[in-house]
Parts: structure tokens; sequence; C-alpha cells
């Protein structure tokens, strides 16, 4: 009994250098959160600095328009020498092309997720994703001079031949295009993240592919779908040299896609080349236009997280 109780007292010791390898591992942990909640905080960080420059520069700009006029008006032409300061055409040719590029992305992109998700065998899935993901990668550039010197033209020649050569409809389909690997990409992981379970229970009872596919993977996928249609809808708002090139840079108040039109986004770009003078009116007249393409994009993605909140499945 006496020999045993050394041995004990021995064990109970505390090794000195195993907790100085703890008071290391939390040390590495903290600096882990640290770096962590910097790169969240820069991110928040950026947004409020936007806004507040944006909101600054506007008030300054209302101090010599009238807010009314601004959201009322129907004419646009701050760099002529009458000048009027009328977003809605701005507003109106963003919107139509918006909608058109959803028109197409929408659609084909879903149609390529549910393939993807439940009818390709696993090497064409992993085939067809990365090369509809290399698109992303194609500049924005590029598809402006392709729907300038090849969509319209086609369209020209086959099936409108009265289209002008700028127009909201051949940039709205050459930007539909190019998100619709945004809207394929996230749908399908959304709809791969379902459970099997939930598709052989649906199996059991004796539905097809096809309805499963339809009235099973979809509605229990339809907050990560919902949250890719907000993406795509996001960067189609936001797009700018497609709509610089192919559309035209005249501020007309229409919602017909064979007219031309200018984007909120493509008069930024055009004014920011260098050509007004800073602090001057007209200079000033970019921050209002991108404050209201702020509060589009914002009250898109409120509309995108209600419709995420109402329609998500718990399972």
């Amino acid at each position: 009994m006496a020999a045993v109780l050394p041995a004990a007292q021995a064990s109970s010791k505390i090794d000195p250098t195993r907790l100085k390898r703890k008071a290391t591992r939390h040390m590495k942990e903290l600096v882990i959160e640290l770096i962590l909640m910097f790169c969240g905080l820069v991110a928040v960080f950026t947004t409020v600095a936007i806004t507040t420059i944006l909101v600054y520069e506007s008030i300054g700009f209302f101090q010599f328009v009238s807010f009314w006029d601004f959201i009322t008006g129907t004419v646009w032409t701050p760099l002529f020498a009458n000048p009027q300061y009328g977003i809605l055409p701005l507003v109106s040719g963003t919107l139509t092309i918006t909608a058109i590029a959803l028109c197409v992305a929408v659609p084909m992109g879903t149609v390529i997720a549910i393939y993807l998700s439940e009818f390709a065998p696993h090497n064409v899935r992993e085939t067809v994703k990365p090369v509809l993901e290399l698109i992303q990668a194609v500049p924005t550039i590029v598809f402006g001079y392709f729907a300038l010197l090849f969509v319209t033209p086609m369209l020209q020649a086959t099936i409108l031949p009265n289209l002008p050569g700028f127009n909201m409809l051949v940039p709205g389909i050459v930007i539909g295009v190019a998100t619709i690997p945004t809207i394929a990409s996230l749908a399908e992981d959304a709809m791969r993240a379902v459970p099997m379970a939930i598709r052989e229970g649906a199996y059991a009872l004796g539905a097809n592919k096809m309805q499963v596919a339809l009235s099973v993977v979809m509605p229990a996928a339809i907050s990560g779908v919902v949250a890719a249609y907000v993406l795509a809808a996001a960067r189609a708002i936001g797009e700018t040299m497609i709509v610089a090139i192919a559309a035209g840079q005249n501020a007309n108040f229409t919602f017909n896609p064979l007219d031309a039109a200018a984007t909120l986004t493509a008069y930024i770009a055009q004014v920011s080349m260098g050509d007004l003078e800073h602090g001057s009116v007209g200079y000033r007249s970019i921050f209002a236009a991108g404050l209201v393409l702020l509060v589009l994009t914002l009250v898109l993605n409120l509309a995108g997280h209600f419709l995420r909140r109402r329609y998500r499945r718990a399972y």
C-alpha cells in the first residue's frame, strides 16, 4: 500500500509542458478568431464607407436639384447646356435590360441545374459544370462587343430587320447568357444538398425522376435557388460594359426593348472618365445615380431574403 501511494502522487502531478502546449493552442485559436473577425469587419466597413460616400455626395447634389424632380423627372440631360436631372430614364433602361436578362437566365439556368443535379451522369456533370463556370471568366467587354458586332447584326439579318444598332434587347440577351452559369451552379449546389433519403422516399411512393426533381427536390432547395436568382438579378443590374457598348448612351424614358437607352451603370462609367470638374453638379450626379443603384440592389436583396425565409423548408 505504501508503494502505491508515491506512484499515485507522481501521476497526479501536472506536466508543465502540457500546460504550455495548451496555452499555445489557445493563443493560436485566439489569433485565428481575430483574423476572421477582422475579415468580417472589413466587409462591413467597406459597405458602410460606400454608403456614406454616396449619401454625402448626394446631399451636395440635392442642394442644387430638387429631390422630387429627380425621382419623377423623365428627362436626364446633366451634360447638356440646359441640364435636367430626372432619373427615371436611367431606371427604366436598367430595369428593362435586367428583366430581359432574367427572362433568359432564369429558365435556362434552372433547367441546366435540374439536369446536372438529377439526370446527368457523374462524368457529364463533372465536365459540364466547370465549362459553364468558365463563362464567368470571360471579360464583360468581350461580351459587349460580341453583342454589338455579332448578335445585333444576326438579329437584323434574320428576325428583326428594323432593329437599331443600339438597343436594349441584345445586351439584355447577352447579359442573360453571361448570367446563366451563376444560376446553374448555385441552384445545382442547392439541389445536390437535398438529402438522398428524401429522393428515396419519393421513389418508394412511386414517383419518377421528373416528379422527384420538380415536386420534391425543387421545393426542398428553393431557398438556395431563390438566392441564385437574386444574385443573378444583382449582377444584371450592376452590369456596366455590355450595356455601355451595346445599349447606347442616350437616356430615353422607355420600356421598349427595341429602343436605345442608357442605364445607371453606363452613365456612371461615362461621366467617370474625368471630363467634368470635380465637385460640380454634373459630377455629383454620378453619386446620386449610384445611390439609386444601391437602393435598387438593397430592395432586391431584401426581397430575396424575404422569399428565402418564406419558402425555406426544414428537412
